[in-house]
């Protein structure tokens, strides 16, 4: 039986790969993209397969799966800094820097997926995100085949965005992370997370009190993976909090925070006062997709779903919100092999 990308995805949702292989380290990956490149055979970079939604129909080429692990470290003035390979899961490196004392990424514990994705759309949560402890980045560019180092200047990160997103042009290798030593947390910016740890905002907390409220935060609203969670079955957001000039009269209410010189909505405010409240889907159909019961942001596959049927679920959501706000939600995940 082919590998199919449902096996390889959180959603559990895709076709067939026609060939499947697995990068040990930085330079088997370059050398795996280049041959497939040279022979014209589409590639698909696959980490954690937990940001991705693959068609029905697979994947026509090579899927890669980033196994590369290599995790070191340099004391620095106030902490280290680590070099982190593309293939170690992200919560991993997370939970080394706690041990370690190392304060940074605290915040972003629970995140799914490798550490190789988190520059491409400058991963983050309640505050903080990775362009804030990024260093550098060794990267392949694989129109001109060589591997370079990049400043995080060059990344161009915005919310949710860098000059990786749109393209497969470059393939992140590692990067390099500094961490300081501390007991304590940064600032806490995040008002909900500040609640749950029963401090003001700006105000610090020890790590691991941090990562555990983190992580039951997450786990409150379907962001934690659990096969037994049909809630998890997800890419998390599916939809990005747009980022506008100006924002329409009829979206007035709706939360709004400065970023990147415009105003972010909120997505799931949009869409819950657009009538696509939690669970919607279940009671439709044969309910095999539907908004998460936990969490409007997350489109979820409740068992037996296809991804057009998920597809068609994110293209009634957008519409709606459209015709109630007028404001265009975007997929936060990327679509790979379809399209909505």
């Amino acid at each position: 039986m082919p590998t199919t990308l449902a096996q390889l995805t959180t959603l559990r949702l895709g076709g067939p790969a026609e060939r499947v292989l697995t990068a040990s380290s930085s330079e088997e990956l370059v050398e795996q993209i280049a041959a497939a490149d040279e022979a014209g055979d589409p590639v698909l970079l696959l980490g954690g397969g937990s940001n991705l939604v693959v068609g029905d129909r697979g994947w026509p080429g090579v899927v890669i799966r980033v196994g590369s692990q290599t995790l070191s470290t340099v004391d620095t003035d106030d902490g280290m800094e680590l070099r982190v390979d593309a293939g170690v899961e992200w919560d991993t490196l997370v939970q080394r820097c706690i041990q370690l004392g190392l304060s940074g990424l605290e915040t972003m514990s629970g995140i799914p997926g490798l550490v190789g994705a988190t520059p491409v759309q400058n991963v983050g949560a309640y505050g903080a995100e990775i362009a804030d402890v990024l260093t550098g980045l060794t990267v392949y560019d694989r129109l001109e085949r060589v591997v370079e180092s990049w400043s995080p200047q060059r990344c161009q990160f915005g919310f949710r965005t860098s000059a990786f997103k749109h393209t497969d042009r470059y393939v992140v290798l590692d990067v390099s992370i500094a961490a300081s030593s501390s007991a304590l947390s940064g600032p806490i910016r995040y008002l909900e997370l500040a609640r749950r740890l029963g401090i003001e905002p700006g105000q610090r907390a020890p790590l691991e009190q941090v990562r555990e409220t983190v992580l039951a935060l997450r786990r409150s609203k379907g962001m934690m993976l659990d096969p037994t969670d049909h809630d998890s079955w997800s890419v998390g957001s599916f939809f990005v909090n747009p980022l506008l000039d100006t924002v329409p009269e009829a979206a007035a209410d709706c939360p709004r925070w400065a970023a990147d010189g415009k105003l972010k909505l909120s997505a799931a405010w949009l869409i819950d006062h657009a009538g696509y409240h939690p669970g919607y889907g279940l009671d439709r159909g044969r309910g095999r997709v539907a908004v998460s019961t936990k969490h409007t942001l997350a489109l979820t596959n409740r068992g037996g779903a296809t991804t057009a049927e998920l597809l068609a679920l994110a293209s009634e959501i957008r519409s709606g919100v459209q015709d109630r706000f007028g404001v265009r939600l975007g997929p936060e995940a990327h679509l790979r092999n379809c399209t909505f």
